[in-house]
């Protein structure tokens, strides 16, 4: 019984803090986009190069997803346009602890921007479909956001940028070696995701009148 009520007093909490979140004055929420954008700066410092290409593994993306779980569409995806327009204006906080727009310009840019449309993409899901708040829609989800929206704009940049346009020795520079870390990193935010949102609507979701024991 006592681990019933706990269980159940952890799902009022969070129902609660994301009822919040969607309903709080639009101070906090920039607060809250502004917290997140710092917490990708963080997650970008930790970095590990590689020799045959100009883009690194970083935790970037980990950070992307949990803020637009945590913080849905719009100010999920705020939060990563803070992280870009703070960058690109010289805030050191892109990774290796650089900042301007020679790095948005540069062979990673094009990532960059995909941070904005996968914080878009999936805090819609999480805003208007509480059966994508489950962990196999989320990661699906995620799997998409991560090697379309994020990849895609990448390797083309990074095509521009080093004029290669062999799509094999493209796939090699910006996103095979990248593979394994990122599902790794998916999987984390899915789980994340499944266990701190809500299974309840909030915001008028499109299947409010489905709701799960999870």
């Amino acid at each position: 019984m006592a681990v019933t009520t706990v269980i159940d007093r952890y799902k009022d909490i969070r129902y609660s803090l994301f009822k919040w979140r969607c309903e709080t004055r639009i101070v906090y929420k920039i607060f809250l986009a502004l917290a997140m954008a710092c917490f990708t700066g963080i997650a970008a410092q930790a970095r590990i190069p590689l020799p045959w290409t100009p883009v690194p593994i970083t935790a970037q993306t980990f950070a992307v997803l949990l803020s637009a779980v945590l913080l849905g569409r719009w100010y999920g995806g705020l939060s990563q346009v803070f992280y870009l327009g703070a960058g690109a204006a010289g805030l050191p906080w892109f990774q290796g602890g650089r900042g301007g727009i020679a790095i948005l310009s540069g062979p990673t840019g094009g990532y960059i921007v995909g941070f904005v449309l996968a914080a878009l993409f999936i805090g819609y899901f999480v805003d208007r479909s509480i059966k994508a708040r489950s962990f196999f829609p989320m990661f699906a989800l995620m799997l998409f956001a991560n090697f379309v929206l994020i990849h895609l704009p990448g390797l083309f940049q990074l095509s521009i940028f080093t004029g290669v346009r062999d799509i094999c020795k493209l796939l090699m520079m910006g996103t095979l070696p990248f593979i394994g870390g990122d599902v790794v990193k998916i999987l984390t935010a899915a789980v994340l995701a499944k266990g701190i949102t809500p299974k309840q609507a909030y915001n008028g979701e499109v299947d409010a009148g489905f709701s799960s024991r999870q």
